[in-house]
């Protein structure tokens, strides 16, 4: 019976690779241009490039080749992907929904500020909402999402000592999105808009007190040379959405575009896995301990959470941010959050 079964494996292993090998071979000579997210930052070197430029053209057999170049080194700020898809200037396209708030507030809905305390809720979260964001796009902008994942979990950097929520009071935050900005105010804060590329000189000459960003992202982006402190409470994970322009997509051949669904999914699921990791290696870096292996070993202090500070994100959020949210998303929104997000999370949205 092992030997029967041994040689079933075999069988089924063998063919499996027969039919991956058909498969590249049944597909067209494709060539694709992509837009992908921050470029100097991990996600981009250590998963988006080389999914691109190497994994395509190996699994495909030479069959897909791509070229990819992150929108920063485009001279774009993220805000304007979305739009130069529907214009079909970009086929293939990341950028941060943050970033992407102001054309509709829908593009902040799963990661409103203290919504996702973990990773495992955030994707969770993305997966119930990633159908709505699909309907949505395909009807406004004849973009497809074809997948949603996250940087490293968004904290408090700060140019000087914070012990807790209760010490936003009075300061300056950039918050990088409106919801995280509505947070800080909600606490006695300002919430301050800059790029990420202004956030080092801002911290360093005092425009600004703190600033939100992920734990590895600010280590990649040199934020421990301006700012002493870490308060390691996620609020947030700064999802991207990568998608297609839906014309150039239905031009593929259909055996293309299988091939690249199913290849986009698992590179996000390995993204999403890598999340929880790069979080734990941003605190470990910025707080130069031996097993930081991602980043660079610096001397920050990394001030832990409280459960009286947890029990207030969750106050702020519920009877704050997400009102205000539902409030500026019109139409089918919120029903929609509510029907998805809402019995995740555990809240009714609900406009003020």
């Amino acid at each position: 019976m092992r030997v029967m079964m041994k040689s079933l494996a075999l069988a089924g292993a063998l063919f499996a690779g027969v039919a991956g090998s058909a498969l590249a071979q049944e597909m067209p000579k494709t060539a694709l241009k992509v837009v992908g997210a921050w470029g100097n930052l991990t996600q981009y070197k250590s998963f988006e490039q080389p999914f691109w430029t190497k994994e395509i053209s190996e699994k495909s057999k030479g069959a897909i080749t791509a070229e990819i170049t992150p929108f920063n080194e485009m001279g774009l700020k993220g805000a304007e992907i979305f739009r130069l898809m529907r214009l079909g200037v970009i086929d293939f396209g990341s950028t941060v929904l943050g970033y992407v708030a102001a054309d509709d507030a829908r593009n902040e809905a799963v990661d409103l500020a203290g919504l996702s305390p973990d990773v495992a809720t955030a994707r969770k979260v993305s997966d119930a909402y990633k159908p709505v964001y699909d309907k949505f796009y395909r009807e406004r902008f004849g973009v497809q999402v074809l997948g949603i994942w996250p940087y490293s979990a968004q904290v408090l950097f700060c140019n000087g000592e914070i012990k807790g929520l209760a010490d936003l009071k009075g300061k300056k935050v950039r918050t990088g999105n409106r919801t995280l900005a509505e947070f800080v105010e909600a606490l006695g804060g300002t919430g301050v808009t800059l790029a990420f590329n202004e956030v080092v000189p801002a911290l360093q000459n005092k425009v600004v007190d703190c600033a939100i960003t992920g734990t590895l992202s600010g280590n990649s982006a040199k934020w421990y040379e301006v700012a002493t402190h870490i308060y390691a409470l996620p609020l947030g994970w700064s999802h991207v959405m990568h998608a297609v322009n839906v014309k150039s997509w239905d031009k593929l051949n259909p055996q293309v575009r299988s091939f690249l669904q199913a290849e986009i999914a698992s590179l996000e699921d390995r993204i999403w896995k890598a999340a929880a990791e790069e979080t734990q290696q941003g605190y470990d870096c910025n707080a130069g301990k031996d097993n930081c292996t991602m980043g660079v070993k610096a001397k920050m202090t990394v001030v832990p959470v409280s459960e009286a500070d947890k029990a207030l994100l969750k106050k702020v959020m519920a009877e704050t941010v997400v009102p205000k949210w539902a409030a500026r998303c019109a139409g089918d929104c919120v029903p929609a959050w509510n029907d998805s997000i809402g019995k995740i999370v555990g809240i009714t949205a609900k406009a003020n």
